[in-house]
């Protein structure tokens, strides 16, 4: 398929594949309700059928506890496994309050019963949350992809829970190194996904589901093999609170669960500037391979690593439009080539903050955001102490 062909090019990032994708579909009209597809899970046309090759497994028919995410298109998976009478987990939102929920049906459920428990609303509706203390046995992971290839490399649509969730289960011992991972999409969606994308967080699927096929992908490479602490920081720490007994447990038992702000080399900017230990500087870039600290992009930096030993170089972009999400910023700083250290969102006020580790960088790119829009309204780009200056002289 043509959009298979343009992923292989040189240079590509993960997000270039998400949007060749998300562009393909909506060009093509090969997706349903929500729509447009652009940063969503796509719901692709047929994908409530997704169910009927996933029945004939044995490892379907074996399986006793199913994990699915909550993505429209693996709606007909979720019914068909509470169909099968088994047990159907769900992750709970963000993860703010727990890993898992499990649905639980009325007594006597019919079959439009079912489908309702399926949905998005069911699972809000009848759904009862799992303590970390259960016993809990994953033996299928169903996950929903933007992109993944014959390989089995996936691509999720940037956030990086589909890794983080595997990576507790991991931890809490819900899942072996034997259990199956699947993942659900349209013919359009398995392209080449360059290895050089592939991080050590990323989650690898067995067998990929599509409308006119079934792909065994034979990937040797491992999946993660428990949670990455290092990569974790102090805010995502408050944000996803099973993490902090995740961690205990693990300390307890003696594994070293230093987390990314307690590195000797890099900031931590969890803490307070005066007990930060000294870090080299460092080169920060757009990282399309997804961190695990980023639980929510509406709000986190793109980058933490801050060289505190340097006073940053600020861009200032504001007349941000009402509801506009920090991503479709991260997408036009991208279009435009602009790289910066980190990102401040400040969405409810309508602006943004970039920060630049030199006055020349941070030069180059307000020069080349001047011009800037989203959703067809110019943007305010400049440096912050102009914006500074000129907040000052206003009259009071």
């Amino acid at each position: 398929m043509e959009v298979a062909q343009q992923t292989g090019s040189p240079g590509v990032s993960k997000w270039n594949i998400r949007h060749k994708i998300w562009d393909y579909m909506e060009a093509n009209n090969l997706a349903d309700f929500p729509r447009p597809v652009h940063h969503r899970i796509p719901n692709f046309k047929g994908s409530f059928q997704m169910s009927d090759p996933l029945q004939t497994w044995d490892a379907f028919e074996k399986a006793r506890e199913v994990k699915v995410d909550p993505d429209k298109p693996l709606e007909g998976i979720r019914l068909a496994v509470l169909q099968a009478r088994k047990t159907l987990l769900v992750p709970t939102p963000r993860l703010r309050t727990g890993l898992f929920n499990r649905i639980v049906p009325p007594s006597g459920a019919t079959k439009e019963t079912l489908k309702k428990c399926a949905t998005s609303q069911g699972i809000r509706d009848y759904s009862v949350p799992v303590g970390l203390d259960a016993k809990v046995q994953v033996d299928l992971v169903v996950v929903g992809s933007v992109a993944v290839s014959d390989k089995g490399w996936r691509i999720g649509k940037g956030e990086g829970f589909a890794d983080m969730e595997y990576a507790m289960m991991v931890s809490m011992g819900a899942v072996r190194e034997d259990t199956i991972v699947v993942t659900a999409v349209h013919d359009c969606q398995v392209v080449d996904i360059p290895e050089e994308l592939l991080g050590d967080h990323d989650l690898i699927v067995d067998y990929i589901l599509t409308p006119t096929r079934v792909i065994k992908t034979g990937c040797r490479c491992p999946k993660p093999r428990g949670i990455l602490w290092h990569k974790i920081s102090y805010e995502m720490l408050e944000k996803i609170p099973i993490l902090k007994n995740l961690r205990y447990r693990e300390k307890q038992e003696g594994k070293v669960v230093a987390l990314r702000d307690e590195q000797p080399d890099v900031p931590a900017a969890g803490k307070p500037a005066r007990v930060a230990r000294k870090s080299r500087p460092e080169s920060s870039h757009f990282q399309d391979k997804t961190s695990l600290s980023q639980a929510n992009p509406e709000d986190e930096a793109l980058s933490d690593k801050w060289p505190l030993s340097a006073a940053p170089v600020t861009v200032y972009v504001g007349s941000i439009p009402q509801g506009t999400r920090v991503s479709e910023l991260k997408d036009a700083l991208r279009a435009s080539h602009v790289t910066p250290a980190r990102l401040i969102w400040q969405g409810a006020q309508h602006r943004a903050f970039l920060n630049y580790n030199d006055q020349t960088t941070a030069d180059t790119a307000a020069a080349a955001l001047q011009g800037l829009s989203l959703r067809g309204s110019p943007l305010r780009v400049e440096l912050a102490r102009n914006q500074r200056s000129k907040l000052a002289s206003r009259p009071q």
